[in-house]
């Protein structure tokens, strides 16, 4: 009896410490700073469902309505759930995934018809934002034709949905294979009832990406006591059925337990990897919410920020959490993974990535994860590489593995160079170097045009201007690879033909133009506000305006091409405040969060505000990136001025907010802002920490009035990724007025 009471007093004492470690914990937690919420309203095309730190699986709710502001399958404005998927896209501007899709309901419904809209989806049901839950790594709602109150978590790999029925309700699951939204159209699906507690299958489609291959596997937490099967509307007395369109609806017994769980996991090469793929162990969704919590708390502190504002932590944690959603992780527990081509390889040595919306993410997401995560920078190079082994060429933007050529250049090339110059070495540098000049001699997508002009002729190719100058972008990067690598001859070569921005700037009108074949005559009739999208265009979802800015490899010749500082800033400052309008017939939804011409809701205007540091006017960029920070974010659904676009719309802010941005990512170098927190610290490699001070900070004291770093006067606009790296403190005071002799030197 002794021993007894003294076994007691012991796990009372441990399970006393545990729950106030917990409590300390959940005291000190990030996580509860962030609304995954935000962004899922407006043109956010954000999803509130629950993933892991670039997880594998994104296991979130889905509308059903095909549109525009549906890409990520859900929308704020909406009030109908058709059921949970596990795969989905964070803001992009393209739908496609919402693959897998499962839906607890308490009744019997024939899945024979084809539903032609969301209104004849038999096992559909309404919902309320005042019976929603959204957190890092965890979704709750209750569904009200239903009466069931549905909970979603996730590890890396494995999906974990909790169902809590009403009591002596019938208790049942559809899983419809079948369904589809947006761009995506089922082509091969089939389901296998294993045993009385598992089910398997797959879903071939095309859509976006183009050779779609998911294989699943799901766990039930009790026994499947009846189950329906369907193929492209016809019932099935099998346990395995296949077709274009298959369903199927499960039950459960209801007796003596409410809840039912199940976990899922998939794979892009085999049934038999899904099932490596699943966690092994119990259902103890409580457990696996509280481990995904404290991943993502491990990804928050990462950058901590001090302020006595809580809306600003809210924006800024929900920022860094939108901006650790994507590139995910595609390789499966033994490192394989599925090529577009259908080759199988194994990712030896690394984590293999897609969904790289690079267009996008080069700009802002990529640097941030320099400094927050470069060993994965080193993953997501290696996955680069190991796509470029299949066509020969370096990706555009992967989905699902398969390349997309979705929007203009090939921008994996100043990830990887930025990487390499900020002292990242998990990847074959000698390879990499290969690939990127291989990429750029190749004919494909106007570098024909480009290697034979100098630039790309607008009748020869839409959004020639773009192109041109993100190309010349390009050839600058891999210039300054060659350089490193001790390559003159091509550091000389693609130098020189980055200057193609040259040959498309009118001295006139002060704009980038598209140019003719003669190498003389303009792209007549001219107006700067002009967009037509996408089509019969010279400029890329925008207009001359927006798009007349990108050169940031040398700022310097840009502003002499202007004639001086004065005229540049000049016509820079009138970007902003000319008026917003907009002309043409087929405008781009894209031009979205317009400050005069500028257009924060899209990227190529991203690093235009930082221009004016290189101008000898560094408190213009102060205001106009304290301006922009104020403006177009906000806490609400509606909190993103344009698509999320894979973590770049938020990866601007969390680099902005504390005072940095890489107006030139592969520069290693970057831009001074205007820091809205009173303390910024950021966790380094090798234990090291960067502290960020910016005393007097408040909406009216934007200014920087003098700063030191280490203590030694800090006057000037940059700052290195390599003096980041060495840890210390920069030190700001910031003050209501511009000192407009701070930054020139």
């Amino acid at each position: 009896m002794k021993i007894f009471y003294i076994l007691l007093t012991i796990l009372t004492v441990v399970s006393c410490n545990k729950n106030a470690k917990d409590k300390e914990e959940a005291k000190h937690s990030l996580t509860k700073y962030v609304n995954p919420f935000i962004g899922t309203g407006g043109h956010g095309h954000t999803y509130p469902g629950a993933t892991v730190p670039f997880g594998m699986l994104q296991v979130t709710p889905i509308n059903g309505i095909s549109k525009w502001d549906w890409c990520s399958g859900y929308h704020y404005s909406d009030s109908v759930a058709v059921g949970f998927s596990h795969l989905a896209l964070s803001g992009t501007g393209i739908g496609d995934l919402a693959d897998l899709l499962f839906m607890p309901i308490n009744k019997k419904v024939d899945l024979s018809n084809h539903p032609k809209s969301r209104d004849s989806i038999a096992y559909k049901s309404s919902y309320s934002h005042n019976n929603e839950t959204a957190k890092p790594g965890y979704y709750q709602v209750f569904l009200e034709d239903h009466n069931i109150n549905v909970e979603l978590t996730t590890t890396k790999r494995t999906a974990y949905h909790k169902y809590s029925f009403k009591k002596n309700d019938q208790q049942s699951v559809v899983i419809d294979l079948g369904f589809a939204i947006n761009w995506d159209t089922p082509l091969k699906t089939s389901v296998n009832i294993e045993d009385k507690y598992t089910i398997s299958g797959t879903r071939f489609s095309k859509g976006w990406a183009r050779n779609q291959k998911v294989f699943f596997v799901a766990k039930f937490s009790k026994p499947i006591i009846k189950h329906q099967l369907y193929a492209d509307g016809n019932l099935t007395e099998n346990k395995t059925t296949e077709g274009i369109k298959t369903s199927t609806q499960l039950f459960f017994d209801p007796k003596n337990n409410e809840e039912l769980f199940v976990k899922v996991a998939l794979s892009s090469v085999s049934i038999e990897n899904a099932k490596e793929n699943l966690r092994e162990g119990d259902f103890d969704f409580e457990a696996v919410k509280k481990q995904a919590n404290h991943q993502w708390n491990n990804a928050l502190t990462k950058i901590e920020v001090e302020t006595p504002v809580d809306s600003l932590k809210t924006i800024f944690y929900t920022a860094m959490y939108h901006a650790q959603l994507a590139p995910v992780t595609f390789s499966d527990k033994n490192g394989q993974f599925r090529k577009e081509n259908d080759e199988i390889v194994t990712a030896k040595g690394y984590t293999a990535y897609s969904t790289l919306s690079l267009w996008d993410t080069f700009r802002a997401e990529h640097p941030l994860l320099t400094l927050t995560d470069p060993d994965r920078v080193s993953d997501i190079i290696n996955t680069m590489l190991a796509y470029y082994e299949t066509k020969k060429r370096l990706p555009v933007w992967t989905l699902y593995a398969n390349e997309t050529n979705t929007m203009t250049g090939y921008h994996s090339i100043p990830v990887i160079v930025e990487a390499y110059i900020k002292g990242i070495r998990g990847f074959d540098a000698e390879k990499a170097f290969e690939a990127m000049k291989t990429t750029m001699m190749q004919d494909e997508r106007g570098l024909n045009h480009y290697k034979k002009y100098g630039y790309i002729p607008y009748s020869l190719l839409d959004e020639s201007v773009t192109i041109t100058l993100e190309y010349a972008y390009d050839d600058w990067c891999v210039a300054q690879m060659a350089k490193a690598l001790g390559k003159n001859e091509d550091y000389k070569f693609f130098l020189e033909r980055s200057k193609a921005y040259e040959h498309l700037f009118d001295r006139k009108t002060g704009f980038m133009r598209g140019k003719s074949v003669d190498g003389k005559s303009w792209n007549e009739p001219f107006d700067a506000k002009y967009s037509n999208h996408r089509e019969q265009t010279d400029y890329t979802e925008g207009n001359a305006w927006q798009h007349s800015w990108f050169v940031p490899q040398d700022v310097k010749g840009f502003i002499k091409l202007h004639g001086n500082n004065e005229v540049f800033t000049s016509r820079l400052e009138q970007l902003f405040t000319e008026s917003s309008e907009i002309t043409g017939d087929n405008i781009s939804a894209d031009i979205s969060g317009l400050i005069g011409q500028y257009a924060h809701g899209n990227e190529p205007s991203h690093h235009i505000a930082y221009l004016f540091n290189h101008a000898k006017q560094p408190w213009r960029t102060q205001y106009w990136a304290r301006h922009i920070i104020d403006t177009q974010y906000n806490t609400t659904p509606n909190g993103l001025s344009g698509n999320e676009d894979c973590g770049q719309m938020s990866a601007w802010y969390a680099l902005s907010a504390i005072g940095l941005y890489a107006m030139n990512p592969a520069s290693g170098n970057y831009e001074i802002g205007s820091p809205i927190f009173e303390k910024t610290t950021i966790k380094l490699p090798k234990g090291k920490i960067f502290t960020m001070e910016a005393k007097n900070v408040s909406d009216k004291n934007i200014y920087i009035q003098s700063a030191t770093l280490n203590g030694k006067d800090f006057n000037r606009t940059n700052i290195s990724h390599q003096e980041i790296l060495e840890g210390g403190t920069l030190h700001f005071v910031m003050g209501s007025q511009p000192n407009k002799n701070w930054g020139l030197k």
